[in-house]
């Protein structure tokens, strides 16, 4: 039995009739080739096989002459490179190797092309497809980012990045549906495209999102007139099934020229503008000094997360006086936090981070909870009711997302305090978004038998009706109004209307920011019932807090 080597070996290779032994071996071989070498200073080309002469690479063969004779003077046994030959459309790709044959008088080598042509138009293929939106046609984020990156690696930086936010998109697609959403996409690039110039870039980088790389010819209000125009083409209402809709949008502008390295950071950078231009209702251009007091706060709320989970934070009280009599009633709850590095905190800086972030659920939980328990060691202390109740503000985010009234429930439990030792206050802010939602909280939180309060009346937006329906207790007159009133009969106009109407609708006033006596004697005339400010008191820690109660009210 023959072995498969003894096979190979037994059956000799079958030439084509006719010809020679070396022309035969090169017939048999699945690419191009041609031995080649030199009389004299005339190109020799011998026994090319048949793919060779289909290709036509006789022509090649002449532009390589120079390299095959380099390779045969050196005496290298073997070279290889990359050979392209065509135009633009017809472009051939191949691999060009030379080996010298050394069983020849004259110099010559074996001459081989390896086409290489589909592999990479496969590849150019699929990297088109992965850097456009198969959607739109345009760009994707990764190609956007492929045109910039280059851009900036030439030293072209006299350009801007604008990114294009659209308004109410999630909402036009999950009521219409995605096909509908789609096709107002299409419709909207076709329109954004419209408004741009020839050699400017546009892309989609986002499910409502498009990219824009813009050339700066002359000066940087370029970007804001093209931002401009992508505003006025977009104000047409667009035709979608039966319904006509209106397309608004936030723009950002980035310009490259801002020290800018790499292409993510100018595209980060719109984004970040994209965010001013929703409050603003304009196209707003990134500010590096906004962008560094984000990462600030990106820090802080770093910070404050640890602080919170640490139990770093404390709550400082400040006294609410009976204008009549001077003696104190409640005492508001504000939270206070000096970092490990000894800095203190301001709340108005440090609330609004746990706000966006959402930490405010668990610092209001924990103010909630370090107010009973305060009130309670008081209770303690003075052998039974210390005669006083703790007002704890809510925010609007905790009324949203919280579960506040068992929340309240359990912290009256816990501590064995009545309900209406605790007053809750809010702001007007926090009736905007769901009204009939926060009405259902606050009923929930005065069957507890707790007190609400409606903090900084006047200066956000008021319902009268929701006032009238909601079960508020006490109304809180921002300092705005009380500061300075005296000298401004504007001032005193209004903290007269908004007694009259808590008056009409028998509840409870609160003035806030009583720097001097005068004020609060005066506030006291016109008929409001309690107060606030440095002119009774700053806010204390809760050892001089009890401390004062007992000398106020004894």
């Amino acid at each position: 039995m023959m072995t498969g080597g003894n096979i190979a070996k037994a059956i000799p290779p079958v030439m084509p009739p006719g010809l020679t032994a070396a022309e035969g071996a090169l017939e048999l071989l699945p690419i191009a080739a041609v031995v080649a070498g030199f009389d004299g200073e005339r190109l020799i080309r011998e026994t090319p096989n048949a793919i060779f002469r289909r290709l036509g690479l006789d022509r090649t063969l002449e532009d390589i002459g120079p390299r095959i004779a380099t390779f045969l003077a050196k005496g290298d046994a073997r070279a290889e490179f990359a050979w392209d030959i065509g135009d633009a459309v017809e472009r051939r790709h191949f691999t060009v190797t030379l080996a010298r044959i050394g069983y020849r008088a004259e110099p010559r080598c074996f001459v081989s092309f390896v086409d290489h042509t589909g592999e990479l138009r496969t590849e150019q293929n699929l990297r088109r497809e992965m850097t456009i939106d198969s959607l739109t046609g345009l760009p994707n984020r990764g190609g956007f980012g492929d045109r910039l990156e280059a851009q900036i690696a030439e030293g072209e930086t006299a350009c801007a990045v604008l990114v294009v936010d659209l308004d109410r998109f999630g909402r036009i697609n999950a009521c219409l549906g995605s096909m509908a959403g789609d096709e107002l996409l299409m419709a909207v690039a076709r329109r954004i495209k419209g408004a741009l110039r020839t050699h400017d870039v546009l892309a989609r980088t986002g499910g409502d999102e498009f990219g824009i790389l813009l050339s700066i010819d002359d000066s940087r209000d370029e970007a804001e007139h093209v931002a401009k125009r992508i505003r006025a083409v977009l104000a047409a209402p667009f035709r979608l099934s039966d319904y006509e809709i209106q397309v608004t949008c936030s723009i950002g502008i980035a310009f490259i020229e801002d020290a800018v390295t790499e292409a993510e950071d100018a595209i980060r950078h719109a984004q970040f503008a994209v965010r001013r231009s929703k409050e603003s209702g304009q196209a707003e251009a990134y500010q590096n000094h906004a962008f560094v007091r984000a990462r600030e706060e990106f820090a802080l709320e770093t910070q404050l997360r640890r602080a919170i989970a640490e139990e770093q934070l404390t709550l400082h009280f400040q006294p609410i006086c009976d204008l009549s009599t001077g003696r104190i009633v409640s005492f508001e709850t504000l939270a206070r936090w000096t970092d490990e590095a000894g800095r203190v905190q301001s709340p108005s800086i440090f609330i609004p981070v746990a706000e966006e972030s959402g930490l405010i659920l668990p610092l209001g939980r924990w103010a909630l909870d370090e107010a009973a328990r305060t009130l309670a060691a008081w209770d303690l202390q003075s052998g039974g009711d210390c005669g006083v109740s703790m007002s704890v503000n809510l925010s609007a985010i905790q009324l949203q997302r919280d579960a506040v009234a068992p929340m309240v429930a359990a912290a009256l439990t816990a501590h064995g305090l009545a309900g209406n030792r605790l007053r809750l206050e809010l702001t007007e802010s926090a009736l905007i978004s769901e009204p009939d939602r926060i009405a259902r909280v606050l009923h929930a939180l005065k069957a507890l038998g707790t007190t609400i309060a409606m903090d900084d009346f006047g200066t956000g937006y008021s319902n009268l009706a929701y006032l009238q329906k909601l079960p508020i207790d006490t109304l809180k007159i921002d300092r705005s109004f009380v500061t300075g009133m005296l000298a401004d009969r504007d001032k005193v106009a209004i903290v007269r209307a908004v007694l009259g109407l808590a008056a009409a609708l028998n509840m409870e006033t609160v003035a806030e920011g009583i720097e001097t006596i005068e004020v609060g004697q005066t506030l006291a005339a016109l008929g409001c019932t309690y107060g606030q400010g440095f002119a009774y008191a700053a806010p204390l820690d809760a050892a001089a807090a009890y401390r004062l109660l007992s000398e106020r009210n004894s």
